[in-house]
């Protein structure tokens, strides 16, 4: 079985991942759902050996040493893949992300308009959040493109692995992959303030020195969009303040009621036909409003700030679950699934 036959399957099939593990064929993520297929079982010997083949010789040093290893695999003619290589029981596995080759428009996503906006703000800190395999990745590179097409900005992005890839159109843009280009999130950031950068694009903001250091690059005039692992914007800001520590919050409170500039929280769900997904979003925008909530640290009252400020493009989830019933795309079922007030939902 050969790696190059196993990605084109998963490229045909319209799938969004591949995964090879132990005792299973190869398994399909298709529309969200783990499809097995009719293909051999694989062994430990099988798997090494195929994995084994995707990896350079350092890449190899490395995955045995730290025993985890992300890389970013792009095969002529075909679509890149985010791969994640990992132990299971002593069994070398790997998880394998397709990433298109073409990068979408913000109306093929069926993001709001309010997402443009934000893409086009001269500074401050833009955040897209969401769990895993949601599509964070997809909305930030959209927005990079947007950037890309309409300004002549230098956009420096930090990503592990780099998974979209940017062309130079009206801009210049600087992609450097952790581990390959750089050591680490936090010092990529550190050193691009002195790159000259007008955009500075983080893959993720996992520690208190990256978000600190992106702080400090969104008051300073730049303009960041970053992407973090929770699931709503209330969350989103009471992340960024508690990974500091006590003494350190209230300066934070400040800077972030200073320079955020919205959050995008989003979700994948199933279409209501049963193939495909559908992107349900929710909306903040830094207003004058949100501001004074965030310096207060009264984080629990912006939901009733985003359902009232629909003229400034913000909207809750579940205002978006609604539509999105409405118009037939998702079922009942879902929706009550993912909304945050039940009842209230049920009188909308």
């Amino acid at each position: 079985m050969e790696i190059r036959d196993l990605l084109v399957m998963c490229i045909e099939k319209s799938a969004s991942d591949l995964h090879i593990t132990e005792n299973e064929p190869p398994i399909l993520r298709i529309d969200g759902k783990l499809i097995r297929t009719g293909l051999a079982v694989l062994n430990k010997q099988d798997l090494k050996k195929i994995i084994y083949g995707v990896m350079t010789n350092p890449q190899k040093e490395m995955f045995e040493k730290d025993l985890e290893l992300d890389l970013s695999l792009a095969l002529p003619g075909l679509d890149r893949f985010r791969v994640n290589i990992h132990l299971s029981k002593g069994t070398v596995e790997g998880a394998f992300r397709r990433v298109p080759l073409e990068i979408p428009s913000v109306e093929s996503l069926g993001l709001p308009q309010i997402i443009s906006d934000l893409a086009r703000k001269p500074n401050g800190l833009v955040l897209v959040t969401g769990p895993t395999g949601m599509g964070k990745t997809t909305t930030l590179a959209t927005m990079i493109d947007l950037i890309n097409r309409e300004r002549e900005s230098l956009i420096i992005c930090i990503e592990d692995p780099i998974e979209f890839i940017h062309a130079n159109k009206k801009s210049v843009i600087k992609q450097r992959e952790v581990y390959a280009d750089t050591h680490s999130f936090a010092q990529a950031l550190r050193r691009a303030l002195r790159q000259d950068p007008n955009v500075i694009v983080v893959g993720e903001m996992r520690d208190l020195e990256t978000i600190g250091t992106a702080l400090t690059a969104a008051e300073t005039g730049h303009l960041v969009l970053a992407t973090l692992h929770t699931p709503d914007a209330p969350q989103t800001v009471e992340r960024i303040i508690d990974v500091f520590p006590p003494h350190q919050q209230t300066q934070v409170k400040l800077q972030l009621a200073d320079c955020l500039q919205g959050v995008v929280s989003q979700l994948l769900l199933p279409h209501a036909s049963g193939k495909g997904r559908v992107l349900a979003t929710e909306v903040m925008v830094g207003t004058s409003g949100i501001r004074n909530l965030i310096r207060e640290q009264e984080v629990e009252q912006i939901p009733t700030l985003m359902q009232t400020g629909q003229q400034y493009g913000m909207r809750t989830m579940d205002k978006s679950l609604k539509e999105l019933m409405q118009r037939g795309l998702i079922t009942m079922d879902t929706a009550l699934a993912k909304v945050k007030n039940a009842e209230e939902f049920k009188q909308l």
